[in-house]
């Protein structure tokens, strides 16, 4: 046992740790919300998008949504093992906390390394998805959504429709109509009417400069929260440290 003496100058040490780690943790189970946060806005913004470059939809926002959740599940652990002052559990807190650390910081770099390159692959399979434009909702689904989103229509310009086959029979698609109750077929069969009842701005660009701009939220999020999780092993370190060495004990 330490003498009394050294216990009684070790206690606030180890008091203002606890204090430390227990705000800590408060703060990084919010980070497991925004994560989750995230993780929808991702699935509900990026759906349309994502979906022309994979046969299927990503899990990515799923992928997001999960390490939300742990992260909150963690968070009230961490907060718990601060409370108890136990060195194992405190150790093994601080272990997650290098897990996450390192899994976020892969995907943040990923997201930021490979953000040119999706953009240019999202910009070739919109282009692609133009071209094959049908009536079934599969095949149209996504490039409608985001003409409606982003208030653009075709590849440059609204007169990219001319060159598909979907066109010579139904005209340019209701998706690019400003207001549909003035797009009657007879307007979107007619390039000089539809000018001024569609959206003349084309969406290559809008596409790729739209999911590069949140690709690069995401990625920045996660390098924030990641270097975040050093603070957290910090202080789970010393204190499962300081209660080892000092033979503390929660009265």
């Amino acid at each position: 046992m330490s003498p009394p003496s050294r216990r009684l100058q070790t206690k606030p040490v180890i008091t203002c740790l606890k204090t430390f780690l227990i705000s800590y943790s408060l703060i990084f189970w919010v980070t497991g919300v925004i994560l989750l946060a995230v993780g929808v806005w991702g699935k509900v913004s990026l759906e349309a998008y994502i979906t022309l470059v994979a046969e299927e939809s990503t899990n990515a926002p799923y992928v997001l949504i999960g390490t939300g959740a742990i992260i909150v599940i963690f968070g009230l652990f961490g907060c718990f093992a601060t409370c108890r002052g136990s060195p194992w559990m405190l150790k093994l807190y601080a272990m997650f906390l290098t897990l996450v650390f390192l899994a976020e910081l892969v995907a943040g770099v990923s997201g930021f390394i490979f953000r040119h390159e999706i953009k240019a692959k999202l910009g070739t399979a919109y282009q692609k998805a133009v071209q094959n434009y049908n009536g079934t909702e599969g095949d149209r689904g996504p490039v409608d959504n985001i003409q409606k989103t982003l208030h653009c229509c075709g590849i440059n310009n609204y007169t990219d429709w001319n060159n598909t086959d979907y066109f010579k029979e139904n005209g340019i698609p209701a998706s690019c109509c400003k207001d549909p109750a003035k797009c009657s077929p007879d307007i979107l069969k007619d390039f000089v009417k539809a000018g001024n009842e569609v959206y003349t701005t084309g969406c290559f660009a809008l596409v790729t400069s739209t999911m590069e701009d949140n690709l690069g939220i995401i990625a920045g999020i996660s390098f924030g929260i990641a270097f975040f999780q050093l603070i957290g092993i910090f202080l789970a370190c010393c204190l499962s440290r300081y209660i080892t060495n000092n033979q503390y004990e929660m009265v």
